[in-house]
């Protein structure tokens, strides 16, 4: 099968004719029918991921068809099937507790494992996946696995978000987007931060209330100002020491700030005022991924309609691409993110 792999950092994937992989007892191998470029496989890429070395098959949000299953397999040939990108393996107490997201056993296609930038996957504890809904396109639906089940679970599991609040989005990539599309279903107000001024167009054009240019000035006061007082709750989407500061500055006395963006490599340790911290009375969440048997909730809010995640892809592209996404994360991006559909060329 046509693969792209990592063979050195920071540069372009090469694409190889790889076997086949071998279908897990307790999983099944599926066909990829899209595959999401995300910003994680980009830390990768440049070598700051701690578990991502030459030779790794990324590709982590994925949407495909069972061709193989195994003798212990939840799901049979030809379900589509959409992945969470962290498979928990359904028996440990973190599991049982519901905290599947936080299982010490999880296996994670496109990190350790052979990934989704490829013809087809392995997906071991296939318990974790979903049938993909009727009315939602597999390239939609790839883009599901990772930022918008991340932005769904850091809002409703760990925020709390409820309507009417204000909510402050900094950084409008895709899980950002996806943060802020999910708040305004909620019923919150909701403020985009980016320094892209065509990314801030295009989130408002999706109905977001406010969009906050990090360019023109300080960014809390801004926020403030629009806010009456700060934001409720503020999701920090990129991972990065400037954008944390202003995520926790923004917020009003007894504010939420929830940590989505990755911190690795060298922005793994930051300085943050924790004086702004005491003297707000305010709540800090680390939030990665979703448990599993959170799909229902999510899914059911994109069945009823009252969120759309088409606008979110911007483009379908071919395997052969791929490299050159992950390139442009390099610098500030444009509206909307990549998909790869297309896995023979």
């Amino acid at each position: 099968m046509r693969a792209a792999v990592l063979r050195e950092f920071n540069k372009d994937l090469v694409i190889e004719d790889v076997p086949m992989p071998e279908c897990p007892p307790d999983g099944v191998v599926l066909k990829v029918l899209a595959c999401g470029v995300c910003r994680s496989d980009w830390h990768g890429w440049v070598g700051e991921h701690p578990r991502i070395k030459p030779g790794q098959i990324g590709g982590h949000e994925y949407c495909g068809e069972v061709v193989e299953a195994g003798p212990m397999a939840t799901y049979k040939l030809g379900d589509r099937l959409v992945a969470p990108f962290i498979l928990a393996c359904g028996k440990c107490p973190a599991c049982h507790s519901g905290h599947s997201n936080t299982c010490p056993d999880q296996r994670l296609p496109g990190f350790i494992e052979p990934g989704a930038f490829a013809q087809y996957v392995a997906v071991p504890f296939d318990h974790n996946l979903t049938l993909l809904p009727e009315g939602l396109s597999p390239t939609v639906a790839a883009g599901l696995g990772c930022r918008v089940t991340t932005a769904w679970h850091a809002l409703t599991d760990r925020a709390a978000l409820m309507g009417g609040e204000w909510l402050a989005v900094h950084g409008t990539g895709g899980v950002g987007l996806s943060a802020a599309l999910l708040g305004k279903a909620l019923g919150a107000r909701v403020i985009a931060v980016d320094i892209v001024q065509d990314k801030l167009d295009h989130a408002v054009g999706l109905g977001i209330d406010y969009g906050v240019n990090a360019s023109d000035g300080d960014v809390a006061a801004q926020i403030k100002k629009i806010t009456g007082g700060g934001a409720h709750v503020s999701v920090e989407a990129l991972g990065i020491n400037q954008t944390v500061q202003a995520s926790i500055d923004c917020l009003r006395p007894l504010g939420r700030h929830v940590q989505v963006g990755m911190p690795v490599g060298h922005t793994a340790t930051m300085q943050i005022n924790m004086n702004t911290v005491y003297m707000g009375n305010l709540a800090l969440y680390g939030t990665r991924g979703m448990p599993a048997h959170r799909y229902p909730s999510l899914l059911a809010l994109i069945e009823a309609g009252m969120v759309d995640f088409t606008p979110l892809i911007a483009r379908e592209i071919k395997l052969s691409e791929t490299g050159r996404e992950l390139a442009a994360f390099n610098g500030p991006t444009p509206p909307g993110v990549a998909v790869i559909t297309d896995f023979l060329n």
